[in-house]
């Protein structure tokens, strides 16, 4: 009787996000950890957001621009280490590290006097523990999975941090007035703590999921025992060294960069909207948790029964292409009418097809690549380069707004970068099709050797 319930429900799960019998319990655990890891992040973010309102909207690029020198800082950091420890002690050491951080913020939020201040550096924090932590877990999948099996089972992977991103508005919502922000913090450590078990099982399911790709070929550097056992070695700086050399890896730089800038005007024209339309904080931080659980919502049902199959028979470039395609009309429509529900639709809209769509695909583009790419280039993308386009963007805002044009008109001045934006999505998908039949090629090559 168990073993036909098994059975059925091995089915079902094939059907929904075609998962093989072999990669079911990586994918258990991989959705579990990304589940924890967002709900955690979540469990912070409509406060993070109500921080950047308190710590002043006209200081908002000098935060932006904190976040990025952070980011720069943090780098080298990053890289040395990757240089010098295995997979299996950087990646929990990543985990390790916030988490003291978060201890750390509990007990300013309890003892410092200044709360304008704590609220400016809490902003920066959360900021780039945000996109760190989730480059880490994206590059730790893209190095665990096959391109093929990315692009079947990453729609399901993501689906478990749309889950957490559910679970995280919700518990922020119900606890806050119950037993404070500091104590949110709290919450969102014991969730981080959990990621370290998960990680730990993965790394067990490793020489699985190997085996599972019998085949298929897998990613490059990902079936080397011996590469997943030891350091990548090179210096500190070598992302960028890597970045640099290789015009697919600038490609999927300028693909963020165009993301974050539309997304920076957005968050701005947010920023500014919202606070002319609720003058009252626990409103606007009730408004940030409502449009979270959303995004979250739809992104969830979209990601179980949408995204393997879009990005499986559509291909790579059709689902890289869909966000920017909705940004250009959305920024249309906000031009016309920028008032809060147009704001407010546009941007659960925007956030979910970025989740759901455009960020799995985005990450099947690394299953091409080396290692060393995957752990180093890749970090300096996801938060470098997206958070130098926080920056940049963000004094542009500041500028523009300068200079008289108002909130209708910076709407409008997005569109034209979010049409070339879909050019450069389009054009990714072209390549890392092509760079995959490559490495198709190669392992067949291989075999036959």
């Amino acid at each position: 009787m168990q073993g036909a319930l098994s059975h059925r429900l091995l089915a079902l799960l094939n059907r929904w996000v075609g998962v093989r019998e072999t990669e079911v319990r990586a994918l258990v655990w991989a959705f579990l950890y990304f589940f924890s890891l967002l709900a955690g992040y979540y469990v912070l973010r409509p406060i993070r957001d109500e921080m950047g309102i308190q710590g002043g909207v006209e200081n908002l690029p000098w935060m932006f621009t904190a976040t990025f020198v952070a980011m720069l800082a943090a780098i080298p950091l990053y890289g040395a280490a990757s240089a010098r420890f295995p997979r299996r002690r950087l990646i929990p050491g990543v985990y390790l590290f916030f988490l003291v951080n978060l201890l750390l913020f509990y007990g300013a939020f309890r003892v410092v006097e200044d709360p304008a201040w704590v609220a400016r550096v809490f902003f920066v924090w959360v900021s780039v523990f945000n996109l760190f932590v989730v480059s880490v877990f994206w590059t730790f999948m893209a190095d665990l999975f096959s391109n093929e099996q990315g692009r079947r089972l990453f729609g399901a992977v993501a689906a478990g941090g749309s889950a957490g991103a559910i679970a995280g508005p919700a518990l922020t919502t119900g606890l806050v007035q119950l037993v404070g922000i500091a104590e949110l913090l709290l919450v969102s450590a014991t969730l981080l703590t959990f990621t370290l078990l998960c990680i730990s099982r993965l790394l067990a399911q490793a020489a699985r999921l190997r085996g599972s790709g019998a085949g298929e070929p897998a990613s490059p550097g990902s079936g080397d025992e011996g590469a997943a056992t030891r350091g990548l070695g090179g210096g500190a700086w070598s992302g960028i060294r890597l970045l640099a050399r290789s015009p697919y890896l600038l490609g999927i730089a300028g693909y963020i960069l165009l993301y974050t800038a539309t997304s920076t005007f957005l968050y701005f024209e947010q920023a500014h909207i919202v606070e002319d339309s609720l003058a009252q904080a626990a409103d606007r931080t009730a408004l940030f948790a409502a449009m979270d659980l959303a995004v979250n919502i739809l992104t969830l049902g979209v990601q179980l029964f949408v995204t393997g199959r879009v990005v499986s028979r559509l291909g790579v470039g059709v689902a890289l292409g869909l966000l920017p395609a909705l940004v250009a009309l959305g920024f249309g429509v906000l031009a016309l009418a920028p008032v809060l529900g147009v704001l407010v639709v546009f941007q659960v809209l925007r956030r979910a097809a970025s989740y759901a769509l455009a960020r799995p695909a985005r990450e099947v583009l690394f299953t091409v690549v080396g290692r060393e790419e995957r752990y180093k280039a890749k970090n300096v993308i996801d938060t470098v380069v997206y958070r130098g386009g926080d920056a940049a963007t963000g004094w542009v805002f500041a500028g523009l707004t300068g200079l008289g044009l108002g909130l209708a008109a910076m709407a409008a001045v997005a569109v034209p970068l979010a049409v070339g934006w879909l050019a450069l999505g389009v054009g990714l998908g072209r390549r890392q099709e092509a760079l995959s039949r490559g490495t198709d090629a190669a392992a067949q090559q291989g075999d036959r050797g």
